[in-house]
């Protein structure tokens, strides 16, 4: 029910009916459900202690003046640096569109041999989408999984995060870039602690808070006319800057020194044959004055860059253009942009890259696209401006069917056995999967790839009354990329969404669903009071639903907190999950209410009891050839042994219990069952070499994935060492 238990047919979605034979779930009309995935999914990064991150994006062009920012950057954080400074800290600010990141970008190429153990890139544009601020929590997080720490040993809370990221960085030298910040606070806790490392913050104003942590605050303007003339030439040639400079230098104070500014301009000279400099420059200067009144400072020469060279577009490119400026991601591939479009992908493909070749898109590496924010904000204001009323409402159907569908079938790909209440037999009977195809992107890379954006779509589908059926949905099959890659904030944000949606949308059985899966990432952030909360209206809604099922899930999530302060009243929690899930002829969920039941009677102290109860889980669980979770029940078992005083029987289960979850791949809980096998085999007096063995594979285990329980395994190895 949290994302072990199944349902009991062979169809894995749990659909629920009412009396008339209707199915609930949305209607979806007969036109093409997605667009696929045409971007390079990027496998996610493999844990262990030799990662070296590169992850600092690279300059896609000659790099212009800010000459003394890179001199600066050396003094303050680099080569310069002063002996007496541990760890360099530098804070540029500046408008968008000026060139920070192309600042950071030149010096870190160039000083790459300064941090040998790599250099890390976290953008908090990405990270906050609509919202303020950012989530620092996740942040850390991504910090740690580009170190090497495997997802399944990175602690919950933003502290314990914080305390692993200092460690790992403790002996390395390291370069975190943090851009796009907006808050002081997103800074602290993402210091490396290495001597000879860097942390470089990029923000749109000065954060004078972080000269509190030692931070040297740097300005970064915009390029003088000298500079922006150089950057002209390099892009058009000197020979054509020369032949007109009095244009050319016009051209140059039209752009306000904005370096992306003069890139489209830059764009238009050298992708419209028969446009001269002088009737650029004439036609800029009489936009820029037309838009005097509706635009600010130096952004209204951007404007009028803008609105100039999309006033050439054949009506189709302008239009895809406005589209994407409404998409609620931050990047798009060639599928979503035609689904946004409606039109044919091998057309979008084209349109897309005239409009990168404009340097109006800028192409990633893995083959998606993203807007420059300024440029963004003109797509959209284009869009508000020209198309219809309804336009935006038929785009956002569109993109929210797109990434339900996608996200869908990577959550039946990944886990076939799980508890879903949404229907979508209709949307994904006729929608092809590109998991299943050969070649195929992983889905919970894909997942991991896209989660910012399918976030994104569901705020945009939540604020959509319309579309209430379709966002509640989208969060609970959203939810299986949370149960491997813990992005507590946005699963905590995606559930709160879904929940009120279902809400919304009169479903009780789902709104039970989402609060009940709430509990999970509300706890392991230490909201308990929130937690209780949601369960409560997760039992009262599952009651009004009638749905056995999702009345033994909340029951089972009950049990789950309950364990933190009451061991008595989360037992009669599992009880009634059990015997819920039974009457539903529900055999895996009423075996794994067992498992949790005999482990809470194991900590209550009713040993015999808890033996008994769990031998039934495993027979139950073995029967149904679930052996992965048999596993972890026979580990639990080995460890009632022990408490019984059963050291043959303890050493027995247990090993038998890891040998099976090594075959199931199931490391983590591996380790944990060799940690306690080698402590039942010390107290037993059993060969020190057995119990040597046993804590060096949990060692492998916990160092591949960079887990703070290899310190104490190392340990007790090094004190069985000192005692051999």
């Amino acid at each position: 029910m949290n994302g072990e238990r199944s349902g009991s047919g062979a169809d894995p979605v749990h659909l629920r009916n009412d009396l008339s034979g209707q199915v609930y779930g949305p209607s979806f009309q007969a036109h093409r459900i997605h667009g696929g995935i045409t971007f390079n999914v990027q496998e996610q990064p493999r844990p262990g202690l030799d990662i070296r991150p590169d992850e600092i994006p690279p300059l896609a062009f000659r790099f212009i003046n800010h000459l003394e920012g890179l001199a600066e950057l050396d003094a303050w954080v680099g080569s310069g640096r002063s002996t007496d400074v541990q760890v360099g800290f530098g804070a540029l600010y500046g408008m968008s569109g000026v060139g920070k990141t192309a600042l950071v970008s030149r010096w870190a190429g160039q000083k790459k041999e300064l941090f040998p153990d790599g250099q890390i890139y976290v953008d908090f544009a990405a990270l906050r989408g609509d919202t303020e601020g950012g989530d620092v929590s996740e942040a850390v997080r991504r910090c740690l999984r580009s170190l090497g720490v495997d997802e399944a040993c990175i602690p919950a809370s933003l502290a314990d995060r914080t305390v692993l990221f200092r460690s790992r960085s403790a002996d390395r030298r390291l370069l975190v870039f943090l851009d796009n910040v907006s808050q002081p606070a997103q800074a602290a806790p993402l210091i490396p602690k290495g001597e000879g490392s860097a942390l470089l913050v990029a923000s749109g104003g000065p954060l004078r808070e972080l000269a509190l942590d030692g931070a040297r605050m740097m300005p970064v303007k915009p390029l003088d006319r000298h500079s922006g003339m150089e950057l002209l030439a390099e892009r058009c040639g000197l020979a054509a800057v020369e032949a007109d400079r009095e244009s050319a230098e016009l051209l140059v104070g039209l752009c306000g020194g904005l370096p992306v500014a003069l890139h489209i301009v830059a764009a238009r000279l050298q992708t419209e044959p028969g446009l001269t400099m002088a009737e650029l420059a004439g036609e800029l200067s009489d936009e820029s004055r037309r838009l005097a009144g509706m635009s600010l400072g130096r952004e209204r020469s951007m404007s009028a860059v803008l609105d100039l060279g999309y006033r050439e577009f054949a009506p189709e490119k302008a239009r895809l253009y406005r589209l994407l400026g409404w998409l609620p991601g931050t990047t798009f591939d060639v599928g979503l942009a035609a689904v946004a479009a409606d039109l044919d992908t091998a057309h979008v493909r084209t349109l897309l890259r005239e409009l990168a070749a404009a340097r109006l898109l800028t192409a990633d590496e893995d083959g998606r696209y993203r807007f420059h924010d300024l440029v963004r904000l003109h797509a959209r204001e284009r869009a508000e401006d020209e198309e219809s009323g309804g336009a935006r409402l038929d785009l956002t159907r569109r993109v929210v069917t797109h990434y339900l569908a996608l996200t869908a079938l990577a959550d039946r790909a990944i886990r076939q056995d799980r508890l879903r209440v949404g229907d979508l037999a209709r949307l994904l009977d006729t929608a092809p999967d590109p998991f299943a195809a050969d070649g195929g992107p992983e889905p919970l890379d894909w997942l991991e790839a896209e989660h910012h954006n399918i976030l994104a779509v569901l705020r945009a589908a939540a604020r959509e009354e319309a579309f209430a059926t379709e966002a509640w949905q989208l969060a609970e099959a959203f939810t299986v990329l949370f149960l491997h890659n813990r992005h507590l904030g946005d699963w905590r944000e995606s559930l709160e969404l879904g929940a009120a949606a279902a809400a919304a949308a009169m479903e009780p059985a789902a709104e039970a669903r989402l609060r009940s899966l709430l509990s999970r990432p509300l706890i392991d952030l230490g909201e308990y009071d929130a937690a209780r909360r949601a369960l409560d209206t997760a039992a009262a809604c599952a009651d009004v639903s009638g749905d056995l099922v999702v009345r033994a899930s909340v029951q089972e999530f009950t049990g789950r907190y309950w364990e933190r302060f009451d061991l008595s009243r989360a037992m009669d929690a599992y009880r009634r999950a059990g015997e819920l899930s039974t009457e539903a002829h529900e055999e895996r969920g009423a075996a794994i209410a067992a498992y949790f039941l005999g482990c809470a009677q194991d900590a209550s102290g009713n040993h015999r009891q808890a033996l008994a109860t769990l031998d039934g889980a495993h027979t139950r669980l073995t029967g149904l050839d679930d052996r992965r979770m048999a596993a972890r029940v026979l580990a639990a078992m080995g460890l009632v042994h022990d408490h019984l005083g059963e050291p043959d029987e303890a050493i027995r289960t247990l090993g038998e219990a890891a040998e099976a979850l090594r075959a199931q791949r199931a490391t983590h809980y591996e380790a944990q069952a060799l940690v306690a096998l080698a402590g039942v085999r010390e107290r037993a007096g059993a060969d020190p070499g057995a119990v040597r063995a046993g804590l060096a594979r949990a060692l492998e285990i916990y160092e591949e994935g960079g887990s703070p329980q290899a310190g104490e395994v190392r340990r007790r190895m090094d004190a069985l060492d000192g005692t051999s």
